[in-house]
């Protein structure tokens, strides 16, 4: 299988979220969003996290089960009803997802002091491939843009990058609440 047409393909969590999961930590309560098999999640939960990884797609979650420290729910997170509503997480974990629409209920539902880290495609993306429709992409500087009256930014990328057998266009953000103790520990 092409790892460019389906960056999900494998186990192997990202190597952003690797470098920045130092941020969450163990027994925090984690949100892994669009988790499909659960790279992340059982990144963290290996740490000692406790996930709640969430998507649509049943099958891909249900690879999940039995893993210790994960639990599974399937919801249509871009369907009328917020299915988190109420609940509150030490971090929260995004890869090559995004609907803007949800973006403000996500960063509220971090605790004051949690962790976000996220990863998406961006603008330039569909001189690579898939997506290439701009309502999946983000536009320049629009992660850090958006989370910067909420969080603190401990790090910010934006470009080209490798991504299987060929390259993609990226936004990566690392961020913490502003009632985390200052400063954050750098990843070593």
């Amino acid at each position: 299988m092409n790892t460019r047409s389906n960056p999900h393909f494998g186990l192997a969590p990202s190597a952003w979220i690797e470098r920045f999961a130092h941020l969450v930590p163990p027994g925090a309560r984690v949100l892994d969003v669009a988790a499909g098999h659960g790279r992340q999640a059982r990144l963290f939960a290996a740490r000692g996290a406790q996930v709640v990884a969430v998507d649509r797609d049943a099958t891909a979650l249900a690879s999940c089960a039995g893993v210790p420290g994960i639990e599974t729910r399937v919801a249509d997170l871009e369907g009328d009803a917020w299915p988190l509503a109420g609940e509150s997480f030490d971090a929260i974990v995004v890869v090559h997802y995004l609907h803007r629409a949800r973006l403000d209920a996500l960063l509220a539902a971090l605790a004051p002091d949690g962790a976000l880290l996220y990863e998406t495609f961006a603008i330039g993306n569909a001189a690579y491939g898939r997506p290439s429709n701009p309502d999946f992409l983000l536009a320049q500087g629009e992660l850090a843009d958006r989370v910067r009256d909420r969080l603190v930014v401990v790090a910010f990328e934006q470009g080209r990058v490798p991504m299987g057998d060929g390259l993609a266009v990226v936004q990566r953000i690392a961020a913490v609440g502003r009632e985390r103790p200052w400063p954050p520990a750098l990843a070593p």
